[in-house]
């Protein structure tokens, strides 16, 4: 066979793999932690700050921050190259006494948009970088999983909107989004980002985290 038809074809095989083994759809990704070994981080996750590991719960993988130190944790994971599209994921946390956990999802890399869940004060906010741009009350229970969903869209006259919702983890997602705002400026390409403070003392856990790009 034709060795430089046989280079081209292991190429395109090696880039499918890649595409199937990280993002399981060249448009997005996709990871439940069910195929990282606990006590492990998946290998193409860059972790910012905190310690985070995959860990096990009634026979359920899922990605753990630990409760400490306190700070404001945070990784980035999927596609590198995103600009527009939609970030969503799930998130377990839990108070103690009067102190809560804040979390959430973000999206254009570290210093882009986030969707942040602040129980203390019953409210998701929106960010930029670390300018809040819009919230709504939200109602948290704590010790229960929250659905969460970040889209980040190019509309009419150039500008960009960006919008989120959180919902109660088993129950239907709401039609509408909760908070919204327009960017006039195009964000840069980013990866997806996953955020925790641990105020509570108690690990937050993340799961079934997603992008797909427009």
């Amino acid at each position: 066979m034709n060795p430089i038809r046989n280079l081209l074809l292991l190429t395109l095989l090696c880039g499918t793999c890649l595409c199937a083994g990280i993002a399981g759809d060249p448009s997005g990704y996709f990871n439940d932690f069910e195929k990282t070994p606990a006590g492990k981080v998946p290998e193409e996750f860059m972790v910012l700050n905190g310690t985070f590991t995959v860990a096990q719960d009634a026979g359920n993988k899922f990605l753990e921050l630990a409760p400490d130190p306190v700070d404001g944790d945070g990784l980035l994971f999927g596609p590198a190259d995103v600009t527009a599209g939609e970030v969503t994921g799930k998130i377990w946390a839990a108070a103690s006494g009067r102190r809560f956990p804040e979390f959430g999802i973000g999206s254009n890399d570290a210093g882009g948009y986030k969707l942040i869940v602040l129980p203390a004060l019953g409210v998701i906010e929106l960010h930029q970088g670390d300018d809040t741009k819009a919230s709504a009350p939200f109602v948290w229970k704590s010790e229960t999983w929250t659905k969460l969903r970040l889209r980040v869209s190019k509309v009419e006259g150039g500008k960009w909107k960006v919008q989120g919702k959180a919902w109660p983890g088993g129950t239907q997602e709401p039609g509408d989004w909760a908070v919204s705002f327009d960017d006039p400026q195009a964000p840069p390409a980013g990866r997806a980002s996953t955020w925790g403070t641990p105020y509570s003392g108690k690990p937050i856990r993340f799961d079934d985290l997603s992008v797909r790009r427009f």
